[in-house]
């Protein structure tokens, strides 16, 4: 291919990274068609498209080109990480579990891969784990009860939008794949189903040191699944000078330097985070939920590490804390601990939960003493008035 047709995919390729990572997944979706019209055996393009599909809900078009990629390059990995999701986001869970197995074939370490099958593996298998789920746990009878008396499960039900999703599930239980990533609904099943299926998430976790940069989610423009892009290692320098700028308390440029790697490599979700710290110790609280709540989102799409959405997640509830609002600072600070049990959130979670009470008593206990003194007023002025009609 001549060198301007290089050039031109390139730059197309970039601008539909960039369109993804900004949300505008219909302009991602256009712009990787044009470079794959010039270069119709890029692997690369068809699984970035791949996921823009996705991320658009257009599983079957996400397939596609994700079989498309496997087709080009079938020693990478991200291909058959490609093909699993999308088997998964359509329930074709089986199918899933075996894309997943054969990437791991490849690369037998891969964290995201062995997820895949894991999560495949809950939505197939029951108790015994060989039988299919017979009918729907979410609607079996006193659900509700088991879920409230298990320790694992009571504190879900004070979530909104884990009840909302509970009456999804107990409507329509084929729409479990679409929150296998939730650790609360998996929780749950392990409950109704009598298997410990996310303890056995979480000792699997515990049994693993800091993933290596392989297992770390590649970003779109990756080529190869053991080496960083130009453009990925460009984002780690920027990464690197954004938290000098943060220790010297220079968060403006901090922040300067976090966009850009953001720019750069749009799958690495502790840009994200440290933006979020950043605005933290800013006092702009609201952005720095805004910025954590994105890392999670972005978190669930490329299947990060369980310790950084629980960062994520921590980091929120942080802000919570800091702004007094205990109630939302508990929901997440649990949300954190579901992903990832750390001291640390532990001890914030307590408390906030003890700060919390201490308001709701002292919320009870001063009204009470307000209207005894004002019935003893009350009281006082009327014998007053009493004795002033006697004289």
């Amino acid at each position: 291919m001549a060198e301007d047709l290089q050039k031109k995919v390139a730059e197309l390729k970039d601008q539909g990274n960039r369109a993804l990572t900004s949300g505008n997944t219909q302009e991602a979706i256009r712009l990787y068609g044009e470079a794959i019209k010039i270069d119709p055996t890029n692997h690369v393009l068809y699984s970035n498209r791949s996921a823009a599909l996705a991320k658009a809900s257009n599983y079957e078009l996400a397939l596609v080109d994700a079989e498309k990629t496997v087709e080009l390059k079938p020693d990478w990995v991200k291909g058959f990480s490609r093909k699993g999701t999308a088997l998964s986001f359509l329930g074709r869970h089986e199918e899933a579990k075996m894309a997943y197995e054969e990437g791991l074939k490849l690369d037998p370490e891969n964290q995201q891969l062995k997820d895949g099958v894991k999560d495949a593996q809950a939505h197939l298998t029951g108790p015994a784990g060989s039988q299919p789920i017979g009918g729907n746990p979410f609607a079996a009878p006193g659900i509700m009860k088991r879920i409230e008396t298990d320790p694992r499960t009571k504190g879900f039900l004070a979530q909104p939008d884990y009840m909302e999703k509970l009456k999804q599930l107990q409507q329509n239980p084929q729409a479990l794949g679409n929150h296998l990533q939730d650790p609360r609904i998996m929780t749950t099943l392990s409950v109704l189903l009598g298997v410990d299926l996310q303890q056995a998430r979480e000792e699997d976790m515990d049994q693993r040191s800091s993933p290596p940069a392989k297992d770390e989610p590649e970003p779109m423009e990756e080529e190869e699944e053991e080496e960083l892009t130009d453009a990925q290692k460009e984002a780690k320098e920027e990464k690197k000078k954004g938290n000098e700028a943060y220790k010297k308390k220079d968060f403006e440029t901090a922040i300067q330097h976090y966009d850009k790697a953001i720019e750069l490599d749009a799958d690495d979700i502790t840009f994200l985070t440290n933006k979020a710290a950043v605005y933290f110790e800013m006092d702009r609280l609201e952005d720095c939920i805004k910025e954590s709540e994105k890392a999670i989102e972005r978190g669930r799409e490329v299947r990060s590490d369980f310790k950084l959405i629980a960062k994520a997640f921590f980091r929120i509830g942080q802000a919570y804390f800091k702004q007094e609002n205990y109630k939302d600072a508990i929901t997440y600070y649990n949300k954190s601990l579901t992903e990832h049990r750390t001291p640390e959130a532990l001890k914030k979670c307590q408390e906030a939960e003890k700060l919390r009470k201490e308001r709701e008593e002292n919320a009870y206990v001063d009204p009470e003493k307000a209207e005894e003194e004002k019935a003893l007023g009350n009281d006082l002025f009327q014998k007053g008035a009493e004795t002033s009609d006697g004289q």
